[in-house]
């Protein structure tokens, strides 16, 4: 079991006053039984109304409406959250492993598509081309292994790039540039696997790493996929592991638009935005004491 303190900060400056139109903010862990959220706080600022909802995904969101100008809008988070071991456990087990093609039960097929249908449709032919080289990696007793390999490929062959830009490079343009930043690996991974007619997901939260705890990180990216009995299963293709612990999911969608932590727009000129720095610190607490 992991218990973490989270703190995120996010600063947007102007050249002058302007006007915020409505926000969405993506901040709030997911909880079930493998993560608990102990504590939330979030500060925004200028003045503002906020209220939740859960969108299609079952993300928490939260809406806000800014009722004063300002030359700096703030959105930061203070949150404690727990992670526990996931259902199965990591450890190889037969009787859990799921052949390849994966057949999906009748009652989920209608959702496990939207999660199959691809969101760069024009990339297939040279995503299909990318796979012809993990073929002999391809087990048709283990899907999830497959997937996961498909993920370590990833890991060796693509180059790490922090950007700043807003949004994703398609899948054919990191395989061309050969490098990328954890959302743009993240939605690789995500299409290979829709290719090959599997689920697949795209995650974002926070990673449990040496940068986040010297307070230099910021909001990472990976790929889920769904498995009957397994259910959703994530790989960091950052890493090159399986999530774990180390991972604390905020929010998912299909594409990576569902998922930006902070989106909205402002009024104002091009030349009135200045900049945005972001900065994500994780610490590790000392568990709880169970109470009789």
């Amino acid at each position: 079991m992991g218990r973490l303190r989270i703190q995120h900060e996010s600063i947007y400056r102007y050249a002058r006053n302007v006007s915020f139109g409505r926000h969405r903010l993506v901040l709030r862990p997911r909880e079930g039984h493998d993560l608990y959220v102990e504590s939330f706080a979030l500060e925004i600022r200028p003045a503002h109304r906020l209220v939740w909802a859960r969108d299609v995904f079952g993300n928490s969101v939260g809406i806000v409406d800014f009722t004063e100008d300002a030359n700096e809008l703030t959105v930061s988070t203070d949150l404690v959250v727990v992670r526990r071991p996931k259902f199965p456990t990591e450890i190889p087990h037969e009787p859990w492993q799921v052949s390849y093609p994966v057949a999906y039960d009748p009652l989920e097929t209608t959702i496990a598509a939207a999660y199959q249908s691809l969101s760069y449709p024009d990339d297939l032919e040279t995503l299909r081309e990318w796979l012809k080289a993990s073929s002999g990696e391809i087990n048709p007793y283990d899907a999830e292994r497959t997937v996961f390999a498909l993920g370590a490929r990833i890991y060796k062959e693509i180059r790490y790039q922090r950007r700043m830009e807003k949004g994703v490079q398609t899948p054919a343009q990191t395989i061309q540039l050969g490098s990328g930043s954890c959302r743009d690996m993240a939605t690789l991974l995500m299409e290979a696997a829709r290719s090959m007619g599997i689920a697949a997901r795209f995650a974002s939260g926070y990673l449990d790493c040496m940068a986040s705890e010297a307070g230099r990180a910021s909001m990472h990216a990976w790929t889920e996929i769904y498995l009957p009995t397994l259910g959703w299963r994530g790989f960091d293709p950052t890493i090159g592991e399986p999530t774990s612990l180390k991972h604390v999911v905020v929010g998912v969608s299909n594409h990576p638009r569902g998922v930006m932590p902070i989106s909205g727009m402002f009024s104002g000129t091009a030349g009135d935005y200045l900049q945005m720095t972001a900065t994500v610190r994780i610490e590790k607490l000392v568990p709880e004491r169970a109470t009789a």
